[in-house]
């Protein structure tokens, strides 16, 4: 058995001379030293010997096999560094040649225009509140006026976490946290990301929203529409028209939708080669955000007296500001990541 074990040993010496490539090499080692190799063969065939003579023979079988791994892991050494000098010595690197200039990032367009938002009211006096991405029931909806059986439930398409824990829909709850910790006078603006089941060119699962109010007291629909009012025009232009329509919104009463006037056809509808404005659809009108007078039962909800104070909320997707001032069709673009789309905003 001894001398046969020499032989095998001569054997693979031999050809791993002959090998040329790691890819060799490694067929080789599975060929003596793989789970079905020549070798391993040897081991598990140590049973049929008679018992006196099977601690030698494994002694000079495991002697055999630690000096082949061995010999094998030297020679793929060598041929690894043989491969490495031979691409050296083939890709040359002119140094001569120009570097590669690294290109300045820029700023989202979202951030820019969150932080465009964020100024005009900072330069109103409002102050920056910030609340939990996950909400409760609570704070989301019920201290909102939006009971657990009421309608408007269905249209917030809401990621629920577990019972009572959701993302929340809105930036509204920051306006309750806030009303619940602190009195009026208050003028806060909330920044922040919101989640929706929505996904479309219009819609989408993560969007932002900046939610304001002021309370104080004898607060008046005429606050609102200045606020706001000055709000749009320094967003857009400073002649865009600007009309509030009614509307309903369980936490706010009365309660309207903001509109802007058209920024492609300027509120004519129609637009050269065009029978109508594809931005508008020829009303001349394009809706910007929701607002309203807070409801006496939100002050309730908070431990305010409604016969004492009054104020305005309104809330706004950033995104929909920002698709409107540069002119972008599908909000989807501006999660891609695609540099192409990024490089246009410098």
């Amino acid at each position: 058995m001894k001398e046969s074990l020499e032989t095998l040993r001569e054997e693979i010496l031999g050809r791993l001379k002959d090998c040329a490539t790691e890819s060799e090499i490694e067929q080789l080692r599975v060929e003596y030293l793989g789970r079905k190799g020549r070798l391993t063969a040897l081991f598990r065939g140590l049973g049929e010997v008679p018992p006196e003579g099977r601690p030698q023979l494994g002694e000079e079988l495991n002697r055999l096999r630690h000096f082949l791994e061995g010999e094998i892991g030297i020679r793929l050494k060598e041929c690894k560094a043989r491969g490495k000098e031979r691409i050296l010595s083939e890709q040359r690197v002119d140094i001569t040649l120009p570097g590669s200039r690294w290109e300045p990032g820029r700023i989202h367009p979202i951030t820019r225009v969150m932080e465009e938002v964020i100024d005009v009211f900072l330069g109103m006096g409002f102050e920056i509140a910030r609340g939990p991405d996950i909400e409760d029931d609570y704070h989301n909806f019920e201290a909102l006026n939006i009971p657990k059986d009421h309608p408007a439930r269905d249209m917030q398409d809401t990621f629920f976490i577990s019972e009572g824990r959701l993302l929340r829909t809105h930036t509204s709850p920051v306006q309750i946290r806030v009303m619940e910790s602190r009195k009026p006078p208050l003028q806060i603006i909330a920044p922040g990301a919101v989640y929706r089941h929505d996904d479309d060119a219009t819609h989408s699962p993560m969007f932002h929203q900046v939610e304001g109010f002021m309370v104080d007291h004898e607060i008046t629909f005429a606050d609102l529409k200045g606020v706001l009012t000055h709000f749009l025009r320094q967003i857009f232009r400073e002649e865009t028209g600007v009309r509030f329509r009614p509307s309903f919104f369980p936490f706010t009463e009365p309660s309207a939708e903001v509109d802007i006037q058209c920024l492609i056809c300027g509120g004519k509808g129609p637009v050269p080669d065009q029978k109508t404005c594809r931005v508008c659809k020829g009303s001349g009108w394009l809706e910007i955000l929701g607002a309203g007078m807070i409801d006496p039962q939100v002050f309730r909800f908070v431990g305010y007296d409604p016969e004492r104070v009054s104020g305005f909320a309104f809330g706004m997707g950033v995104e929909r500001i920002a698709m409107l001032k540069f002119g972008i069709e599908d909000i989807r673009l501006f999660f891609q990541n695609d540099l192409r789309f990024l490089r246009q905003f410098r």
